[in-house]
């Protein structure tokens, strides 16, 4: 249980308290982690301003679409865990005559999350999303983070791409960095790409 100290203990009297949530039986299933986000004080709830300005921001605005680099005809891919959930990065790579080129883009939450607005400030407040076995606690709503800032298949979505030439060992030979839009191709897993490399035609 979730126990708030009413009357702390002396040395003659134990510490009196009020029950404020039953978590579950202790072996009940997802009950340990709802114990660890709460003796660790992690922000489970967004307040209302912060979710109406992520509603308000978690759009794709054409117009800055327009002046980006358009990577969105390339079959760029996310790679991930089986088990993630947002999507927030993707690459291309490309066979050249001695060498590679190696696209990265990365989802620009920068364009959504303006400095010092209620968005950035709740961001800053939480530090980092924190991950647990069976669920997420993310520093920006569910609007952003699984929404317009996650590289979905087939969705245009807004980043920021490093361009890379690199040589046949693979050593950085130049680079760009650009705005971009992208359309994620596929969301691969490890797994998939590892059984890729390992020449699995399936």
């Amino acid at each position: 249980v979730d126990v708030e100290i009413t009357s702390w203990p002396t040395p003659t009297r134990p510490p009196l308290g009020r029950v404020i949530e039953v978590l579950g039986d202790p072996d009940d299933f997802g009950v340990d982690v709802e114990m660890m986000i709460r003796k660790h004080q992690l922000p489970r709830i967004f307040p209302d301003n912060v979710l109406a300005e992520a509603r308000s921001v978690a759009h794709l605005d054409l117009d800055e679409v327009a002046t980006r680099h358009d990577f969105r005809s390339l079959p760029i891919v996310t790679i991930d865990g089986e088990t993630a959930r947002d999507f927030d990065d993707a690459v291309l790579v490309t066979e050249h005559d001695g060498g590679f080129e190696l696209q990265v883009h990365i989802a620009d939450v920068a364009e959504y999350v303006r400095a010092s607005t209620d968005l950035d400030l709740e961001a800053r407040l939480r530090g980092t999303s924190v991950y647990f076995p069976d669920r997420a606690i993310p520093m920006l709503p569910q609007e952003l983070s699984s929404g317009i800032c996650s590289l979905r298949p087939g969705e245009d979505r807004l980043v920021l791409s490093c361009i890379m030439q690199l040589d046949s060992d693979a050593r950085i030979q130049s680079y760009e960095i650009t705005e971009g839009v992208i359309r994620s191709a596929a969301r691969m897993t490890y797994t998939e790409v590892h059984a890729i490399l390992e020449g699995d035609p399936e």
